[in-house]
């Protein structure tokens, strides 16, 4: 099977590639051709995951199809935009028919969870990576950006912290599977092999927040993101983070606080919005959770019940350290 044979038989003709209304030309010319709806914004993100850096060489194919979409599609959530199509640019060691079939089964899926279709891409032989670029469209001049907090804006995140980095070690088979329930276990693998781009929430916010980003380092890494583009400082307190539920049954509750606070791989949403958008937001998104507030300032503050600062060793992963 060659490159086109391989393109053709995996990809052209699966679930995700059949384009859609706003999607003129898919795969098979030169290039996918776009419309973008009157009034809008394309929105654009691309995200490479690299085996043996963001996943075990051994990972199961049907998972990281899963994976490998919707941590892209993630920031489209992130900008508030609706998802329109996507590419797969693929690095292969070799053609393993079972293996891709269960890969492009996988993607299939969580492309169609999130109403987003495959539109082009490239195959090539080395060691194996993804990247992806997702593609969407906000409403012109209402995207989401870093860099509207307001000081005294209440800062926010869209649900528990904690899961998927809790749930590392076990995928990198670092923890015997006994050592935590079943069903704790089972959850924490979800939330990393299957995060849930916020979609809905992230429209919901258009006009509403005035900063927001997805959580993909840790909670105060990215936060660090928005105190910087904004200009101002977060106080977050740390009693009032969420942490899931299953993360407080794999160990103590400094390890659980410290996978919410900097684990990273969460892919909810963390956002400022003024205090009049409350009652509305969490009546609709009860997952939501206020965390802290904006203030002057600069940086992230961790703050702890009696509103003192924290000194924390370690926000949040970075490649290159």
């Amino acid at each position: 099977m060659n490159e086109f044979e391989l393109i053709q038989h995996f990809f052209t003709r699966s679930a995700c590639a059949q384009g859609g209304e706003n999607i003129p030309l898919g795969i098979g010319d030169d290039c996918a051709l776009l419309q973008i709806p009157t009034g809008h914004y394309c929105a654009v993100s691309t995200d490479s995951l690299v085996s043996g850096v963001h996943f075990p060489k051994d990972s199961p194919p049907f998972l990281l199809g899963q994976r490998v979409l919707a941590v892209a599609v993630s920031d489209l959530a992130a900008m508030g935009a609706k998802p329109l199509g996507f590419t797969l640019a693929i690095t292969l060691e070799q053609i393993d028919t079972p293996w891709l079939q269960a890969f492009s089964e996988g993607l299939s899926a969580m492309a169609q969870h999130c109403a987003i279709a495959l539109i082009g891409g490239d195959t090539t032989r080395g060691p194996l990576a993804m990247t992806v670029t997702v593609m969407g469209a906000v409403p012109t001049h209402h995207s989401l950006l870093r860099s509207g907090a307001q000081v005294g804006d209440l800062l926010c995140v869209s649900g528990p912290l904690g899961a998927a980095a809790a749930a590392l070690p076990f995928v990198l088979g670092q923890v015997a599977a006994d050592t935590v329930p079943a069903e704790a276990q089972q959850q924490l693998l979800a939330a990393y092999w299957t995060p849930q781009p916020q979609l809905e929430l992230g429209r919901w916010l258009l006009g509403k927040a005035s900063a927001a980003l997805d959580i993909s380092d840790g909670l105060l890494a990215d936060c660090g993101h928005i105190a910087k583009a904004s200009k101002v400082a977060l106080q977050i307190e740390q009693a009032r983070v969420p942490i899931a539920a299953a993360v407080l049954r794999t160990g103590g509750d400094a390890d659980a606080l410290q996978c919410a606070l900097s684990g990273g791989d969460d892919y909810q949403l963390a956002f400022t919005i003024a205090a009049s958008y409350l009652e509305a937001l969490q009546q609709r998104f009860t997952a939501v959770q206020v965390i802290g507030r904006v203030s002057a300032g600069q940086g992230v503050q961790l703050l702890d019940s009696a509103g003192q600062s924290i000194k924390c060793a370690h926000l949040g992963y970075q490649h290159f350290q």
